[in-house]
């Protein structure tokens, strides 16, 4: 053999690139949790409107009852209901809040200090826009004041 010939020749290695379904896309840990309150956050919007709907068909008319206390408590019934509507309706202000500041890419971030929102706070009460610290020394400020 002549030396042209003895040389080894190198196989060539071409690294095979996984399809983009395949990659590993890593969403931190965080994210995907903002996700699933997103989601849970739908469903409760979803419910308190079915919710209000059902409500508002069964609420019952201005009823002329004979007897007083029977009035008397149909009213206490109705403005009840109407109560606990309006604070429904402030949820769903607050739902639809939290949903926009997710799809801003804020949700989580406190409004007064600025820094992330504990997610265990965020999973347990997701329409909040303070860390514990923070609604804690407001709420703190609301009793002195009320003195």
């Amino acid at each position: 053999m002549t030396k042209k010939q003895s040389t080894t020749v190198k196989k060539s290695t071409t690294v095979k690139k996984k399809p983009a379904s395949k990659r590993n896309t890593k969403i931190p840990q965080r994210a995907k949790k903002i996700q699933v309150i997103k989601k849970n956050l739908k469903k409760q919007k979803k419910a308190l409107l079915v919710g209000a709907i059902e409500a508002l068909n069964e609420l019952p008319g201005q009823t002329a009852f004979p007897d007083l206390g029977d009035q008397a408590t149909a009213e206490i019934d109705r403005n009840f209901m109407l109560r606990l509507k309006g604070r429904e309706q402030k949820l769903l202000k607050k739902i639809d809040e939290a949903m926009e500041r997710i799809d801003q890419g804020i949700f989580g971030i406190c409004d007064k200090c600025g820094l992330e929102i504990n997610i265990k706070r965020l999973e347990a009460r997701p329409v909040t826009t303070m860390c514990i610290e923070c609604k804690t020394l407001q709420e703190e400020e609301e009793k002195l004041m009320e003195k």
